[in-house]
């Protein structure tokens, strides 16, 4: 039987003796984290596209019904593979495992070439504590056969954390996840500092966090993060106190069963998916992003999203804000995939949630209304 494995392998790999040995030794995974607008995907995107990183797999871990970040990271010879939770902290260890496991069982049918190494890219709203348990040796328990098989195959090499510098300070005093993305993380990636004026040393001032980063400007010339991704083993070494504390503490929590809103997260903080299935007018589309992103009761946190536009509806139309910012909207050449609808997902705190998508509703065209009397 495993004869007929990798028989079906090589021919459809192309694989050696080599790559066979390969398959079975523990495939090192990276951690990207960090908090909501962060940059997490430009920089996961910018790292993909060194050949350094050909055979990586990527999953990406979303927050609400609507994948965004899926469509939006670089397609190419690489694997991916997505899960998307909306309760960060019980189900984010199954999915990760869950999607380890089909990796994993992907390469042994021969549906794959191996696998060099996994990026686990998070929502930015995640605790890194439970997904780090859950591919670290002594963490989360072994609930079933397939996380024996995710502990055998897979291990966690690096916790690479992206850092905002214009948001960062209100996210490390409203969210204690931001506290625990920086204290985790192996490598610290200062993002907008081409955007913040004068100097300011983030370094010195995060390592009272987490002393034991290596911090990386993300603008500074001859940057270079592909060669930390896969190396090494994950060790909590040389980090704060509160780092196995945590660990700790996840690894004693009971998380019963319960439902979730899939769209939600705590008692505040909720994601809002909506979408289009018709070509949206631009103009109407700009007025929408406009008051959505300078009403400041509106809460927002983060909005991604693809529109289809009527002027040139093959190519979609990429928005970004964070918080009131929006970013300079973009078009792509061409859809991602077969899905040729407009979606959009925003995350906020206490956000109006009627009122937002009542607006969203009316950017559909409508249909002409006949006049008296026709046929």
């Amino acid at each position: 039987m495993a004869g007929s494995v990798f028989k079906r392998w090589r021919k459809a790999a192309g694989a050696t003796e080599d790559g066979v040995k390969r398959l079975y030794d523990s495939v090192p995974v990276t951690l990207l984290t960090g908090f909501l607008g962060s940059g997490k995907t430009t920089l996961l995107n910018d790292v993909l596209a060194d050949p350094r990183m050909q055979g990586t797999a990527v999953i990406i871990n979303e927050f609400g019904t609507v994948p965004i970040d899926h469509d939006l990271v670089r397609k190419g010879s690489e694997t991916y593979a997505r899960t998307t939770t909306g309760c960060i902290c019980c189900t984010a260890t199954s999915d990760i495992r869950g999607s380890l496991s089909e990796l994993h069982d992907a390469q042994m049918r021969g549906d794959i070439p191996p696998v060099a190494r996994v990026v686990i890219e998070t929502t930015g709203l995640a605790d890194p504590a439970p997904i780090i348990n859950s591919v670290i040796p002594g963490g989360s328990p072994a609930l079933a056969l397939r996380d024996h098989v995710v502990a055998r195959h897979f291990h966690l090499a690096r916790v690479v954390t992206t850092f905002d510098v214009l948001g960062g300070r209100a996210t490390l005093d409203g969210f204690l996840e931001g506290w625990k993305q920086l204290a985790f993380a192996d490598h610290v990636v200062l993002t907008k500092t081409d955007l913040a004026g004068g100097h300011h040393d983030w370094p010195g001032e995060l390592s009272a966090l987490n002393p034991a980063a290596v911090y990386h400007d993300r603008h500074r010339q001859g940057f270079a993060l592909a060669e930390h991704f896969g190396k090494g083993a994950y060790s909590v070494s040389g980090k704060t106190e509160d780092v196995p504390g945590w660990l700790a503490m996840e690894r004693l929590a009971a998380h019963g069963d319960h439902a979730h809103d899939p769209n939600r997260h705590g008692d505040e903080v909720e994601a809002i998916s909506l979408r289009h299935d018709v070509a949206l007018s631009p103009q109407a589309v700009e007025t929408f992003l406009h008051i959505v992103t300078t009403n400041i009761g509106s809460g927002l946190l983060r909005l991604k999203g693809l529109f289809a536009l009527s002027d040139d509806p093959a190519r979609p139309l990429v928005a970004h804000a964070v918080q009131h910012r929006l970013y300079p909207l973009q078009r792509l050449e061409r859809w991602p995939d077969d899905d040729r609808g407009s979606r959009v997902v925003l995350i906020g705190r206490n956000m109006p949630v009627k009122p937002i998508r009542d607006l969203f509703e009316v950017l559909a065209p409508r249909a002409p209304t006949r006049k008296r009397g026709a046929a």
